[in-house]
């Protein structure tokens, strides 16, 4: 209910009386003070109200990894230190009414062993949603090992279970090869037999849902999200009060400006994640009044009729585009392709927009990665409304 997280928000930003905030997160905390119903909610916020509602209906949280209680790019602050005295205080293991703990520290560099140590935690205590971060989403590099030989495959293996949540930075924002990719198109490979749960949010009130779906799942699995970087400030991206409380999670995201002209859309763009701000910003957006663009949230399980009913709300459409960030041979390109192809109506097949293939996931310079963007941004509005199949 509206009146719970107000009432958390509250809490999550009281200090003890003589505390001294630190004056660069003044004016972020008064911010915050605003009622919830009367301004946006960022994804940190968002994040934190999933996390307190959570604790406060009994279900423990631990959130460990690198950097995690400031957050990577200094969005989340869940560690309040006196300027004066050094003294901590997190308000999330203070709330009033809360029946469960909320575990919180920094893990090390060395993610092989932090992620195996919270594999093991996850499986041992399967009432708790157990969340490990990355600093930047390919720093999952140092662990694949856990990855290929507990997480993914555990449940097949040994039937084990667990709720393991990876939250992996990921996007291109011209930051090079090394932080970019949290390798979306690797966890997509590993999909099998009901394993794993892969979510690329482009919303916080969907992470909201989702964070917390995952917590009271009655099916436990790993879930991997690719978390946001530039969106984190994003003022598009911000969600409303009415959002957290009214929506539930969303699996797939229609596109509102073509919501009241359905029979005049000739082209759809299916996309995931960051790259949708980037279409909806663009200049090209307002003069493209024949084409909607449909958000794929939840990547696996990978729900082909629900994509499919999206589609079949435009009768008219005539090309069908995929548009992505990453290069051919990474991302969700091929994921999506080989599940929604076979059954797209005979005259629609699944054109491509994106990178090419590459052997390194971005360019290492930030011209060069202005230059594809506009590309690829380019590319996408400039493709025609026909019906001819992609080569």
């Amino acid at each position: 209910p509206a009146e719970t997280l107000e009432s958390l928000n509250r809490q999550l930003i009281a200090v003890p009386q003589g505390f001294t905030v630190h004056p660069k997160l003044v004016r972020q905390m008064e911010r915050r003070k605003a009622p919830l119903a009367e301004r946006e909610i960022d994804w940190a916020q968002a994040e934190e109200l999933a996390f307190a509602s959570l604790v406060t209906g009994g279900i423990p949280v631990r959130l460990t990894g690198q950097d995690t209680e400031r957050g990577t790019f200094s969005q989340r602050h869940l560690v309040f230190h006196d300027a004066r005295a050094g003294k901590r205080w997190v308000p999330i293991q203070h709330l009033v009414g809360a029946t469960a703990t909320f575990e919180l520290h920094n893990s090390p560099l060395s993610e092989y062993a932090a992620l195996g140590f919270e594999y093991g935690y996850s499986s041992d205590a399967p009432e708790a949603l157990v969340c490990w971060e990355a600093q930047f989403g390919d720093f999952t590099n140092g662990a694949q090992v856990i990855v290929d030989q507990f997480i993914v495959s555990g449940l097949a293996k040994w039937g084990q279970t667990s709720r393991l949540t990876l939250l992996l930075p990921h996007a291109y924002e011209g930051a090079g090869p090394e932080h970019s990719s949290a390798r979306l198109e690797r966890f997509l490979q590993l999909a099998a037999e009901g394993n794993l749960r892969v979510f690329y949010p482009t919303t916080p009130a969907n992470y909201f849902h989702a964070l917390r779906r995952q917590a009271l799942h009655t099916r436990p699995r790993p879930l991997v999200i690719m978390t946001p970087k530039s969106l984190l400030r994003m003022k598009a991206s911000f969600s409303r009060l009415e959002d957290l409380t009214t929506l539930a999670f969303r699996r797939v995201i229609d596109d509102p400006m073509a919501e009241s002209h359905r029979e005049d859309i000739r082209r759809i763009i299916l996309c995931t994640g960051k790259v949708y701000y980037d279409l909806a910003g663009s200049p090209l957006r307002e003069q493209a009044g024949d084409l909607a663009i449909i958000r794929l949230e939840l990547l696996e399980p990978f729900r082909t009729d629900d994509v499919l009913a999206f589609i079949a709300k435009y009768p008219n459409v005539a090309t069908l585009t995929w548009v992505q960030e990453e290069p051919m041979n990474m991302g969700a390109y091929w994921h999506v392709k080989r599940r929604l192809e076979p059954k797209l109506p005979k005259h629609l097949g699944l054109h491509y927009v994106g990178r090419p293939e590459r052997a390194s996931p971005s360019e290492g310079y930030a011209i060069a990665h202005e230059a594809q963007e506009r590309r690829i941004v380019e590319a996408a509005f400039g493709q025609k409304a026909d019906s001819s199949k992609p080569a």
